[in-house]
């Protein structure tokens, strides 16, 4: 059975360092939405006159939002549908709210959709002021509108659990303020390995 995994959470949370780590043990597909958009966004916001580092704005989601959702999901069903784990990053912010998202994307791949698994790491850091912290040490150009727009942007770092319909088992919720350790990948491992309810 395909295992689909969606590593979900704010920015600078760590869902990346998470599942490319957990990827490294496994033939999983490690599909970031933030790498698998940057060349389109940055066409994009070019030929619209903006900032091509902006991946927060009303203009950047108006222009490349959708799309870099739409490229990530069609990646990670392409794998599934031929048997092969994925490992899905993103926010997810809006698509975790709608109980029928995911049941619309899996539709996609009709009867193949009955042999995969679905499993949620909703990954946070219990402080809010490390989110600050991350975002302000990898200091990247991309983060330039997060720290600019820090009242207005810090409302999208809340906790958000999917409200899919997925059966018992089937999310953890990973504080990830501490560093990964042997005992944190071991959890997260025997998380993502287990089928059925826990």
């Amino acid at each position: 059975m395909a295992k689909l995994v969606f590593f979900i959470g704010g920015a600078a949370s760590g869902k990346t360092t998470l599942a490319k780590r957990l990827a490294a043990g496994s033939r999983a597909a490690v599909l970031d939405m933030d790498t698998l958009l940057r060349p389109a966004a940055e066409a994009l916001m070019t030929q619209a006159g903006l900032d091509p580092s902006d991946r927060d704005s009303a203009e950047y989601k108006r222009l490349c939002r959708d799309l870099g959702y739409r490229i990530t999901m069609d990646a990670a069903l392409e794998n599934v549908e031929l048997g092969n784990d994925a490992y899905v990053i993103g926010p997810f912010t809006k698509e975790t709210q709608d109980p029928e998202w995911l049941r619309g994307e899996l539709s996609r791949i009709g009867p193949a959709a009955a042999a995969v698994e679905v499993k949620v790491v909703v990954v946070y850091l219990a402080d809010p002021a490390v989110y600050r912290e991350r975002i302000e040490r990898r200091a990247t150009e991309l983060d330039r509108w997060k720290l600019e727009h820090w009242p207005e942007f810090s409302r999208s770092l809340a906790k958000r659990t999917p409200r899919w319909p997925l059966p018992d088992g089937s999310v953890l919720e990973y504080d990830n303020t501490p560093p990964l350790d042997i005992n944190g990948l071991a959890r997260l491992e025997a998380f993502i390995q287990r089928t059925g309810q826990a």
